[in-house]
């Protein structure tokens, strides 16, 4: 069962690697993916949460700061480190089959800790900010999985290994909303 798993999961890899292979995606996936990319907007949202909520937008920063750092960690430290799973560019067996557009790391794979970072970071927005803004629901989901395809495409995730970030990333990001709605409504009541 997990090696029909695992050679489903190989071939939807190559299916994306190669079978989506466009000029197109070669020169954007690569800049989605890579983390000076996203730098504006974590200096907009850092803006956008002081501007509009005051005193509350500061713990909304800490929360979204805490949320990334425990998500990391989970990810990079504590799954990756369990399972050992190779990166698909790492792999000898697909190493000549794949397409490699961005240079191969030697970390593990499982679980894309992009892809649950991503993840978490935009459920917890989502938490934050949909009251006021119902735009962010459709946006942050968006967000957080071009970024997560984008792994896919360049070469260095399985999809599997998407799959399970995500899912990773949702329940961390679920989880530090509940954390912060009970301390905001026992520290901030008024803004409810």
């Amino acid at each position: 069962m997990i090696d029909q798993l695992i050679a489903l999961d190989k071939e939807l890899f190559l299916s994306v690697n190669q079978g989506m292979s466009n000029a197109f995606f070669d020169w954007l996936m690569p800049i989605l993916r890579n983390r000076f990319t996203w730098a504006p907007l974590y200096l907009f949202i850092i803006i956008f949460s002081v501007k509009n909520y005051k005193r509350e937008g500061f713990m909304m920063i800490r929360a979204l700061l805490l949320n990334f750092a425990i998500s990391d960690s989970v990810s990079s430290k504590l799954v990756k480190n369990s399972i050992q799973r190779l990166r698909p560019c790492n792999d000898i067996e697909l190493r000549e089959q794949m397409v490699q557009r961005v240079r191969c790391s030697g970390g593990y794979s499982f679980t894309s800790s992009h892809a649950t970072n991503h993840f978490a970071m935009a459920v917890l927005l989502i938490i934050l900010f949909y009251r006021r803004w119902k735009h962010v629901l459709w946006l942050a989901l968006l967000w957080a999985a071009s970024i997560s395809f984008a792994q896919i495409y360049v070469g260095v995730h399985y999809p599997l290994d998407i799959l399970a970030g995500a899912l990773l990333g949702v329940l961390i990001g679920l989880t530090s909303g509940f954390i912060y709605n009970r301390i905001r409504n026992k520290w901030m009541p008024e803004t409810q």
